[in-house]
Parts: C-alpha cells; sequence; structure tokens
C-alpha cells in the first residue's frame, strides 16, 4: 500500500514574554477511523487540485523549482509546491487561520469591515466541497503566501499501518489579528501549549499522541527560545 501525500502544519507563537513559544494542537474527534480521540497538529492530504495550474495562479512566495529544491529533490515541481498549498487549505479548513496575501504583497488584514466574517463563511462553503480554495482567494482578492509555511520535516507511515502518509512537515507563525477556532468540523477541541509541556503530559497519558507529533515535539522543546526557533527557520 502506497503512502499518500500529506502536508501537516504546526502552528507556532511566541508566549507574551517573548522568551518561549507555544504550538497549536488539536484533538480529531473520537469517532472518526484514522487517529480518532489523538491529539495532532493540523493536517491532511494533498489533493490534485491544489498543484492545478489554476490553483498556482492564486499564489505567491515561493516557486515550483524551489519547493521541490526544498523538499529534496525527489518530487516533481508541481507536486513539491502542491504541499505547500495543501499546508495552508488543510490550516484554514481546520482552524480558520489563512496565510495569504493579497494582490501587492500585504498581509491580510482581518480588522477591515467584515472580511472575517465573509472568509468564516467561505470556509464552511470550503469544507463541504462547495467552493474551491482558488475561487475563494479570487473573490477576496487574496492569494496564498507560500512564504508562510517553512518545510521542517518528512515521516512516512511505516509499512505495517494499513493507511499510510508521506508527511512533509511545515512550521507556521500565528498571522497578526487572527486566532485559530476552538473546534471545526475536524477537530473536537484545541489547545496552545509549550512543546515540553504537551510531552510530558503525554508521557504521562494525558494528552494521546502517535509517534511522529511526539517526534517532531521533541525536537521543538530542544530550542531554548522563540529567538533561536525564529532565526534557524527564519519564520516570519
Amino acid at each position: 500500500n502506497l503512502p499518500k501525500n500529506a502536508s501537516t502544519v504546526i502552528l507556532i507563537r511566541p508566549e507574551t514574554s517573548g522568551r518561549k513559544f507555544e504550538v497549536f494542537l488539536t484533538l480529531r474527534p473520537p469517532e472518526m477511523n484514522f487517529m480518532g480521540g489523538v491529539y495532532v497538529f493540523p493536517g491532511g492530504s494533498v489533493e490534485e487540485g491544489d498543484y492545478s495550474e489554476e490553483m498556482l495562479t492564486r499564489c505567491r512566495g515561493l516557486s515550483r523549482t524551489e519547493a521541490q529544491r526544498i523538499l529534496g529533490g525527489e518530487l516533481s515541481p508541481e507536486l513539491s509546491i502542491g504541499h505547500s498549498v495543501a499546508a495552508i487549505r488543510e490550516l484554514f479548513e481546520e482552524t480558520g487561520i489563512l496565510l495569504s496575501a493579497t494582490e501587492n504583497g500585504a498581509a491580510l488584514d482581518m480588522r477591515q469591515n467584515k472580511l472575517k466574517e465573509r472568509l468564516a463563511e467561505k470556509r464552511e462553503a470550503l469544507v463541504q466541497g462547495r467552493i474551491d480554495l482558488r475561487l475563494l482567494l479570487e473573490s477576496e482578492g487574496l492569494y496564498c503566501d507560500l512564504s508562510c509555511p517553512v518545510y521542517f520535516s518528512h515521516r512516512v507511515t511505516p509499512e505495517k499501518y494499513a493507511t499510510r502518509f508521506d508527511t512533509r512537515f511545515y512550521l507556521a507563525q500565528l498571522p497578526p489579528d487572527q486566532s485559530p477556532l476552538f473546534s471545526s468540523q475536524e477537530v473536537t477541541e484545541s489547545l496552545w501549549m509549550r512543546p515540553e509541556t504537551a510531552l510530558n503530559r503525554s508521557q504521562r497519558g494525558e494528552l494521546p499522541m502517535m509517534p511522529p507529533t511526539l517526534a517532531a515535539l521533541g525536537t521543538l522543546a530542544a530550542f531554548d527560545s522563540w529567538q533561536s526557533l525564529r532565526y534557524q527557520y527564519q519564520l516570519r
């Protein structure tokens, strides 16, 4: 069984002190067939629409060849950039956070009149399949900002599992003036937590997690400050 291509986003925010940082974890509904009742980072499968020519006209900040180079050159340029688009789409579908920019490259300003409400309605339509991400962005004059999700790591589900994913993990800083949903169609509840705290609570049996999530948390917990993490991965 060949693994499906997938993208996962670790959303990060600095604490108010600015020294340490927290990551955003979501709890999958217990009735879900795959990883139900487990804390994960937002993510999902890469879809063909994520790297269609039409979709790529609504993208900024990363070329196909650069995306291919960043992922190690194993995938086609189109599929490589599709991973970045899928990361942005899945993050928006599950949490309402949209990593996007305007025509002139400015960041999304959620304080604009009624923009937040319109995007909330269009997110519902996207999740229900009544609209695709390209049309959603076009309707608001927006573009996927592919410079925001920064490549972090790569995991492939072992062959012993029936459902397998070839997953690229990305880091993304929480944009200003945006806050993630507490729950959504694929999320029972969510929480912000320091990586080391999440690891400790998982070891105590309080937060069930799968090995890829624990591995990512372990890497992040090794950073002693927000500044060192930001510098290492050039987060913005």
